[in-house]
């Protein structure tokens, strides 16, 4: 209940939680700054989505088969890709590595993210820079894919960050998206998606395969979270990270939230 409490006050007030989320993953960035996890999403599972890793990346095979879940939709090779909210760079070393585009963005409006995703990844065809999913430091039709992987609910306005995907993205160009939302809020999630110049499909409910990736996680992130001395703190950062029987993954059991994915094109 506090957490369904904390949440509902801080997203009453859009300044106060964009200021609160900055804190958090500077905190996050900053506490866990020489851990392993290049990863902060729940992971995907899908008995039918067979992923081939190298071994120094099947320990976070789950959360990058989230971004899998979106990526294998269409072809980047060769393209010009931008991740907003690229947190701690996984995602984004990722899509560099695997799918070849011919330069990819991260950017976040963390500062001690992109100065940990600096110090972290070094492909070349990889850039990280600070930077507001409200005001995209980017020119207009920059990109051919635009990419937001559980980051939207830390926005103030969304339609605000549609309006500047629209903007950035070329036209045909492609927005992948994924987040969890308020089941009872879905419909009106949904409509401030909306954008005249985006058209969405591929749109899925994947709560399930949410919870079985947290759950197969579950494990691995409480031994992380071992060396945390405060009760309060550690607990949250289980629910942060949606360990099983935490409060978050069980709003997700019981129906409280719902994780939703979409391609949205340019028209």
């Amino acid at each position: 209940m506090f957490y369904k409490i904390l949440f509902f006050f801080i997203n009453l007030f859009p300044r106060l939680k964009k200021f609160c989320w900055k804190i958090w993953y500077n905190f996050i960035s900053k506490r866990f700054k020489d851990d392993f996890f290049r990863f902060m999403n729940y992971g995907y599972y899908d008995e039918s989505l067979n992923v081939k890793l190298k071994p120094s990346d099947e320990i976070e095979r789950y959360p990058i088969q989230l971004y899998e879940h979106l990526c294998s939709k269409i072809n980047l090779n060769n393209l010009k890709v931008l991740e907003v909210g690229s947190g701690r760079g996984g995602g984004a070393s990722y899509i560099a590595r695997y799918h070849k585009p011919k330069i990819i963005y991260g950017i976040d409006l963390s500062s001690k993210a992109i100065d940990l995703c600096k110090d972290t990844h070094n492909e070349e065809n990889l850039e990280f820079l600070v930077g507001d999913s409200a005001s995209i430091p980017f020119d207009n039709d920059s990109f051919d894919v635009v990419i937001n992987v559980e980051s939207s609910h830390c926005y103030p306005s969304l339609p605000k960050f549609v309006n500047e995907v629209s903007r950035v993205l070329k036209k045909d160009g492609k927005f992948l998206y994924c987040d969890f939302v308020i089941n009872s809020s879905i419909d009106e999630h949904l409509n401030k998606l909306k954008s005249d110049d985006l058209l969405y499909n591929n749109y899925k409910d994947i709560t399930e395969n949410i919870i079985k990736a947290s759950e197969l996680m579950t494990d691995q992130r409480k031994n992380l979270m071992k060396g945390v001395r405060s009760n309060f703190l550690r607990k949250t950062l289980e629910s942060f990270a949606a360990v099983k029987g935490s409060k978050i993954y069980n709003s997700f059991v019981d129906g409280h939230y719902k994780y939703i994915s979409l391609i949205m094109t340019k028209e």
